[in-house]
């Protein structure tokens, strides 16, 4: 029977190999962005300025998660198949 140790090692590499095959594509980001944005404000989707923030965003992985950066400030986050838009309208870093 193997020792907790190796239990804990096996756990975390499924855990990682989960996280970097469910990692969200530019394609996820780009879509969340979108409706992030015209979720907040009528106007700006209206206006489709989401279109606009996700064509301007960068993608980057790190394997396990990934994000879009815009002027170098994050602007979406993802892991797990999972993605988090923070405010696209804020100034600050």
């Amino acid at each position: 029977m193997p020792n907790a140790t190796v239990k804990t090692a096996l756990a975390a590499a499924v855990l990682a190999g989960v996280a970097v095959l469910s990692n969200p594509s530019p394609e996820r980001h780009r879509e969340k962005i979108k409706a992030a944005v015209a979720e907040r404000s009528q106007l700006a989707g209206l206006l489709r300025l989401g279109d606009l923030a996700a064509f301007a965003s960068s993608y980057h992985s790190v394997g396990v998660a990934s994000y879009t950066l815009v002027n170098e400030r994050r602007l979406s986050f993802g892991i797990f198949g999972m993605v988090f838009v923070g405010d696209p309208t804020a100034t600050g870093r």
